[in-house]
């Protein structure tokens, strides 16, 4: 063999070559045609051989590497005659092992033997010859991963990132750039089969024993035996069919409801809890969880008092008591019957299942007693003289139409039977209660639920008719008007009769073949029912506790065993019911349970119909057999038994809904489930966008709408809470932030999470707008150009004030200045805001060490994973930290070092190598897992949102002096009895007016007063001017305390003045004399635009007068003032330089209280006109 020998799977003339070098594996390439020795390994002498071979074919992580390969085929035909090249031979080892080659023993090997004449081995079978030529080989396809950064299309590339069986898909940045290699940090655990029933050792029930059975054991309750001979002898036949029929609607059309929502993905456990939530949202889901878990641990006590009442019933029979033979006997019977539940339930569901199948058993023994002894007809006189005939046709006339009666004070009608009837039919969730328990939920509830109503519908409408058509509504019960032939003993005219379909409850058991299996079908019928709604309650609440929507309850999710049983929630079910059977008295709580079920089907049939108006892609469920409206109609049947049963029930039943949704509301919890309540939110977002779009502007619905130059919003909290002011319920704020050079997309991601933080823990209603690879001219174009959408657009920039334009560099000041030209190009209001201690707090809250260095140390592991799809706070504490809250020390300083300071004096340029290292950041989902994790409820902030000193924190997370926490506040917090002056030089529209007017509307700023100061055009008419300024005033409806006329504008400065403006313009003025001579300042050595000539200073000289005497107007009138807003000067292209205009405006806000800059864009924004 040679040195390098290539070789290519397949044939070279059929396609194209597949390119693999093969290095030899020991020192002599010669030694290899030789045949190797017994035991030794066929590819080479040296048992390290094929640890070579295949190091030197891929890297660590079992990657081909590409500097490794050749052309097949010019190596074939230098070095190998053709009939050589018939004969390769590859071997596969251990095939079954997994495919990164962890165990280098057990790797896969490549041999190529070049042959001679005499070299038909054994080895070389033709089987092997032909799986070579074969045009796709099946061993060679589990390879493939191995030649490749894809990942092939998988369910479990699909899954969430915190299931155990999450394969690991490569990112963007792995597959896009090349000096970025994956990290399998999750791999599918091979041993487990998801589709299987068996899952280490879990038990999980099929369609026939886990829905069907459970549902047909909870519809046919002790209403079968008890109940439904009344309901005919008070409805009749025809309405009792009607009566039947409309359940069956509800609770049908519920079950289409739950049976589309159920096929659309995967259920997990939780059952009802878990489809609404996942649906309608944590807020639906978590209101309707918990009193559904409560509902299922109150029936469960309601079913055992049923059993334990026809428990004494029969005793009473036998003659037999345990204490009285009633109360005290219900309730000894009731607790040791909840005890031995419990038993069988913590033992386990595979003994609950079997118990579940014997009552079922027992349950359907009794019904086929009571249908063949109507057949069977009256054994006795006695059964006649009661009111059980046989099938008569007399009698099933008689009985076809109702026949409603007083009961108990009360007279009965359709609706009243209907909703004494009505919990018969419910039951229909007892499946889907253990969706956690069930192989394929997606199959078997739909399957299971329908096949159950479609089973027990019938049973009822048979029962019906047996009832009507064998048993008199009334009955004496003598026997010796039964034995005279007569049917006197029908007839209740003058007796009270107690026998009959209006006045036994034991029609059933006398119509029975065999009357105690009638005694037992009740016991089947109530503990079945008991049992699941033991189940049911701690598997839906144990669901709740995972997602943590609830304060102090996470401690029952704790599951145990293979099963993940809630044995907690099990004990806490068994005290809650154990308590009502203890108060035996349950009449009156039994409408509200029959409520609490009838709001869960309610939120169901609502969540099909908003998951098909809201229409989200997602939205694709398997089962097709649904409709929107007829799910709508389902919802609104729902509420009106609600009422019907009982109207008081059904308003503390919407309360308590009302109130559990307002406490999931309030605490937010941090969950992302892809619910159609989000869907609606984009849908009915994008309709208003498009329907604003056909809405002409006018001047009465002018709205400021402001793109403001912050940056990360944290690093200028007062330029934001200035904007945030104006814009505050009433238009559009957007935080633009330009950051040099490029970033990775993960960078940008982290830097929006960390405005939406910002924006969120401030209760500041923005949007966040990042723009890179630029600098600040070019981005701040963008932004202005690129944000918003239709009439959502900025219509005002507001930048913070350059207070360092004297010693940055020529190219920031021209940067700046000629975003005021682009904006006023674009018809855009400018703005510019001075505070007297600036803008910038990247010192003053974020770390005083704002390198790289620190930036990389800390390596991004701090930054919050994300929230991934259908995942909630509970499957994150796997991965975050409690570090969490350390970031606003190196991380802010991070972002303002990345960042262009967009408008304040930080407008620093950083080095292109610098910014490089921003794409090469460790990825933030790597959180550092050994730390512990603080509990959601912990996470959140108690102290409450006005305490400046929970917002602002010092590096390190120190308090801040109480001055500078004021300056950090000082548009957030109240003031009383403030000024505002107003300096309306000219007539920009209106804005310079307007925007003051606002900030005096605000609660902050309630009882502050406006001051307006103008400018007089002649001084002889100053009287006049004046009332007409008041008249304009008071046409816009604007408030103001004083109004004062500017009369002497145009009088010389005083040369304390000039000599102060000519002190702030020396570093950049150029005489003529000088640059004829060749000196000049540093100015001159950069562009032109970066100095003033003695031509710039003469053309507008007057200009410059005006405005210093509008600074000895602003020191006399302004200086102690809580904010001066003042029109700005108009920056005339290619007539003021960069420096002569900052110094203009250095002259007018110097030493001034908050300064406010405001040059509208010449449209009128107010209007005297109604």
């Amino acid at each position: 063999m040679s040195d390098t020998t290539s070789f290519e799977m397949g044939s070279a003339s059929d396609r194209p070559p597949n390119r693999f070098q093969v290095n030899p594996v020991n020192g002599n390439s010669r030694k290899s045609q030789n045949p190797p020795p017994d035991g030794a390994d066929a590819a080479g002498g040296d048992s390290d051989g094929p640890h070579e071979v295949y190091r030197r074919l891929t890297n660590i992580d079992g990657e081909l590497l590409d500097d490794d390969t050749f052309d097949a085929t010019q190596m074939l035909n230098k070095q190998q005659p053709r009939q050589q090249r018939q004969s390769i031979k590859s071997s596969f080892r251990d095939k079954d092992k997994p495919s990164r080659f962890k165990d280098l023993q057990t790797t896969t090997r490549f041999q190529v033997d070049p042959l001679n004449n005499e070299s038909d081995d054994s080895n070389d079978s033709q089987e092997e010859r032909e799986l070579l030529d074969n045009e796709y080989d099946t061993k060679y396809g589990k390879s493939f991963r191995h030649f490749t950064r894809e990942a092939l299309p998988r369910l479990d590339n699909y899954r969430n990132m915190m299931s155990i069986q999450a394969a690991y898909r490569p990112t963007l940045d792995e597959l896009h750039n090349a000096t970025l290699v994956g990290k399998n940090t999750h791999s599918l655990t091979r041993n487990q089969d998801p589709e299987s029933g068996i899952m280490n050792g879990m038990l999980k029930f099929g369609w026939i024993k886990g829905v069907l059975i459970r549902c047909l054991l909870n519809i046919w309750g002790v209403m079968l035996f008890l109940r439904l001979s009344w309901v005919v002898g008070q409805a009749g036949i025809i309405e009792g069919f009607i009566l039947i029929l409309t359940t069956t609607a509800v609770t049908t059309i519920t079950a289409l409801s739950m049976s589309a929502i159920s096929t659309n993905g995967v259920i997990k456990g939780g059952g009802t809890y878990y489809m609404i939530s996942r649906s309608l949202g944590p807020e639906f889901g978590g209101s309707i969880g918990l009193i559904f878990s409560l509902a299922n641990a109150v029936a469960c006590a309601m079913y055992v008092v049923g059993f334990c009442e026809s428990m004494t019933d029969m005793m009473k029979v036998l003659g037999w008591e345990i204490v009285d033979g009633g109360i005290a006997d219900v309730r000894i019977i009731g607790c040791i019957t909840i005890l031995l539940l419990l038993i069988i339930v913590v033992v386990g569901m595979e003994w609950e299942a079997k118990a579940q199948i014997g009552l079922l058993v027992i349950l359907l023994v009794a019904i086929a007693d009571f249908v063949i002894g109507s057949f069977i007809g009256p054994k006795s006189d006695e059964e006649k003289s009661r009111g059980f005939i046989g099938y008569n046709a007399t009698l099933f006339q008689t009985n076809l139409f109702a026949d409603y009666r007083e009961e108990k004070g009360v007279q009965q009608n359709f609706f009243s039977v209907f909703a004494i009837f009505f919990p018969a039919a419910t039951g229909i969730l007892a499946g889907a209660n253990i969706s956690g328990d069930l192989k394929d939920p997606q199959k078997s509830i739909p399957k299971g639920t329908i096949l159950a109503i479609i089973i027990t519908t019938g049973t009822y409408l048979i029962m019906v008719l047996q009832c009507g058509g064998a048993v008199a509504r009334d009955a004496t019960g003598n026997v010796s008007q039964a034995l005279n032939g007569s049917y006197e003993f029908l007839n209740c005219t003058n007796v009270v009769c107690k026998y009959g379909l209006q006045h036994s409850f034991q029609v059933i058991e006398l119509v029975s073949g065999f009357g105690p299996l009638i005694y037992a079908g009740c016991f089947a019928a109530t503990l079945s029912s008991a049992l699941a709604s033991l189940v049911s309650a701690p598997k839906v609440f144990q669901a709740l506790c995972k997602d943590e929507l609830y304060p102090k309850i996470v401690w029952f999710a704790k599951g145990f065993g293979k099963n993940n049983e809630p044995v907690r929630g099990y004990v806490l079910t068994f005290i809650i019911a154990t308590a009502f059977i203890l108060i035996g008295e349950l009449n009156l709580i039994a409408p509200l349970i029959s409520n609490f079920f009838l709001a869960a089907y309610m939120l169901i049939n609502f969540s099909t119909f908003h998951a098909s108006l809201a229409k989200p892609v997602g939205w694709r469920p398997t089962f097709k057999y649904y409709n929107m409206w007829l799910s709508l109609l389902g919802a609104a049947l729902c509420v009106a038994v609600m009422f019907l049963i009982s109207w008081g029930t059904a308003l503390i039943t919407f309360s308590v809904v009302l109130a559990l949704y307002l406490i999931v509301a309030y605490r937010k919890p941090d969950v992302n489930w892809g619910s159609t309540t989000q869907a609606q939110t984009y849908k009915n977002a994008l309709m208003s966008v498009q329907q604003l779009n056909n809405v002409e502007e006018h001047v009465k619905n002018y709205r400021p709408q402001i793109l403001v130059l912050s940056g990360l919003p944290n690093t200028r909290p007062v330029l934001v809470d200035f904007a945030y002011m104006l814009t505050k319920n009433l238009s559009l704020l957007v935080c633009g932030h330009v950051l040099r050079g490029s970033s990775s997309q993960k960078y940008r991601n982290y830097l929006q999470e960390r405005a939406t933080n910002w924006f969120r823990k401030h209760r500041v209603k923005g949007f966040y707008a990042l723009v890179d690879g630029e600098d600040f001219e070019a981005g701040t174009r963008a932004l202005m150009q690129a944000s918003g959408i239709g009439k959502l657009k900025p219509n005002i920039i507001l930048m913070g004030y350059k207070t360092d334009w004297q010693t940055c560099e020529n190219k920031e000041l021209e940067q700046y200045f000629n975003v005021m030209h682009k904006a006023l190009d674009m018809y855009l209001s400018v703005a510019i805001l001075r505070v007297p201690q600036g803008l910038d707090c990247s010192q003053l809250l974020g770390s005083q060490d704002g390198s790289w260095k620190t930036a990389n140390s800390i390596g991004l592991a701090d930054v919050p994973r994300t929230l991934q799809p259908n995942e909630s706070s509970g499957d994150l504490h796997a991965t975050e930290n409690n570090a969490r809250n350390a970031l606003s020390g190196s991380i802010d300083s991070l972002s303002r070092n990345v960042s262009q300071a967009s408008s304040t004096s930080d407008l620093s340029f950083i080095a292109g190598n610098q910014v490089k290292d921003v794409s090469g950041l460790p990825d933030p989902l790597e959180v550092n897992k050994t730390t512990n994790v603080l509990p959601n409820t912990l996470r959140k902030s108690k102290q409450k949102h006005d305490d400046p000193a929970s917002l602002y924190k010092g590096p390190g997370g120190v308090e801040l002096p109480k001055e500078l926490l004021a300056d950090l506040t000082q548009f957030t917090r109240k003031r009383s009895h403030a000024v505002i002056d107003v300096w309306w030089l000219y007539d920009d529209g209106g804005l310079t007016l307007l925007l003051p007017y606002i900030i005096s509307t605000r609660r902050t700023w309630q009882s502050c007063k406006l001051r307006v100061y103008a400018l007089a055009n002649k001084k002889a008419e100053l009287e006049f001017e004046q009332r007409s300024m008041a008249s304009l005033l008071s046409k816009f409806r604007i408030d103001y305390s004083d109004l004062t006329l500017i009369p002497d504008i145009t009088k010389k400065p005083l040369e304390t003045s000039t000599q102060f403006f000519n002190e702030l313009i020396k570093d950049f003025v150029v005489n003529d004399k000088d640059t004829e001579n060749g000196h000049s300042s540093k100015a001159t050595l950069n562009d032109d635009d970066a100095f003033i000539s003695d031509d710039d200073l003469v053309a507008v000289q007057d200009k410059t007068n005006r405005y210093l005497r509008l600074r000895e107007y602003l020191q006399e009138q302004s200086t102690k003032s809580d904010m001066v807003v003042m029109t700005l000067p108009m920056p005339r292209k290619n007539i003021v330089s960069a420096p002569l205009y900052m110094a203009w405006l250095e002259s007018l806000s110097r030493d001034m209280p908050p300064f406010l800059f405001v040059r509208g864009n010449q449209t009128s924004v107010l209007t005297f006109y109604s």
